[in-house]
């Protein structure tokens, strides 16, 4: 069965581009094509292609040299087989494409390789031709099209030899639950809800310098270089910092993992709420401490001074005879105080002892 297609691009592009000008008057700095040895422009379609081999020589390839290969998906599709999608490792994932059918022909194919493909599961292995190269790519069913991921070639994804890091590292079970807290707390996403927030800040600027205006966006914080750091620390406030972007309040909820023998717990995560906002209201209450201490001793001044004139006011207010018979009455009982007093202590006389 074949199946009359057309490629359309299911991918784009939203980068902005530059071009390079001369600083010094905005000119347009341009790549011109030179022959070395005319040393001279030339056009387009005087320019060819050649293999250059390990002595640097120029083995000229022309059109009719690459037409004359045995490519048989030179104007086909060819199907190899029908497998899982699991069993295609995604750094072998390439450019992505729409099919769709060349004419009214390639209609009934098509909605039968499509509907096969949705009954199965699976996903077609295909070999194509396309600018030039045979290429493998793969096919699988998205809304009511076929899309075609270009796959690389086996032998071109690199192995990742060396990469890892060479440092022997334990991670302990303590660090692995709090990262699983992490992972829990950061939950799914949306991808729709993503955007390049760089490309937006990019066009803002552009728009900005266009208008005349003068960008006023200041610059966002620089990535600290690397580090040594906590790394049970990190886990802590990559946590926190999450369910704060979720919006969750953060509970009084404690992850604990105890650690190896003979060791303490290496871990326990305190949700705390309020944290942030706790040195603001440290701040106010430090502000208003004076302020209440001066209100207090203000009050406490002004109650003994009240009281102070209302006795006066009140003693002077009294009759003389009062007074006088007031005055009596204390002189005689200082007087009988120390009478008391006097028959209690002993003489001084009769306190000393013979030697």
């Amino acid at each position: 069965m074949s199946i009359p297609i057309k490629i359309y691009p299911a991918t784009e592009d939203h980068s902005i581009s530059f071009r390079q000008i001369h600083t010094s008057d905005n000119g347009r700095i341009r790549y011109r094509k030179v022959c070395e040895l005319e040393d001279k422009p030339v056009e387009s379609s005087e320019i060819g292609r050649a293999y250059e081999d390990a002595d640097g020589a120029l083995v000229p390839i022309t059109e009719e040299d690459l037409a004359a290969l045995p490519l048989p998906t030179t104007h086909t599709l060819e199907i190899e087989a029908f497998i899982s999608a699991s069993e295609i490792d995604p750094l072998q994932m390439g450019d992505a494409y729409y099919l769709g059918t060349s004419g009214a022909a390639g209609a009934k194919p098509y909605t039968l390789l499509r509907e096969a493909l949705k009954r199965s599961e699976k996903v077609a292995i295909a070999k194509y031709a396309h600018r030039g190269r045979e290429r493998l790519g793969m096919l699988r069913v998205v809304g009511d099209t076929i899309a075609l991921h270009r796959l690389l070639w086996p032998d071109e994804v690199r192995e990742p030899a060396g990469v890892a890091p060479k440092e022997k590292v334990t991670v302990k079970p303590a660090e692995l639950d709090l990262a699983d807290t992490l992972m829990e707390t950061l939950g799914e996403v949306d991808l729709n809800d993503l955007r390049d927030e760089y490309h937006e800040a990019l066009e803002e600027l552009v728009a900005a310098k266009v208008s005349g205006a003068t960008p006023t966006a200041e610059p966002g914080e620089r990535p600290a270089g690397a580090q040594v750091v906590d790394l049970m620390a990190a886990l802590k406030e990559s946590v926190r910092s999450a369910k704060e972007a979720r919006g969750e309040e953060a509970g009084e909820e404690a992850e604990t993992a105890e650690g190896e023998a003979g060791e303490e717990p290496e871990a326990t995560v305190h949700e705390l709420r309020g944290r942030k906002k706790a040195p603001a209201k440290k701040a106010a209450a430090a502000k208003k401490a004076p302020a209440a201490e001066k209100k207090t001793a203000a009050k406490r001044g002004g109650t003994k001074t009240a009281k102070a004139a209302k006795a006066a006011e009140a003693a002077e207010a009294e009759p003389a005879g009062k007074k006088q018979a007031g005055t009596k009455k204390a002189a005689a009982k200082k007087t009988a105080a120390k009478k008391a007093t006097a028959k209690k202590q002993p003489g001084k006389r009769g306190t000393r002892t013979a030697s």
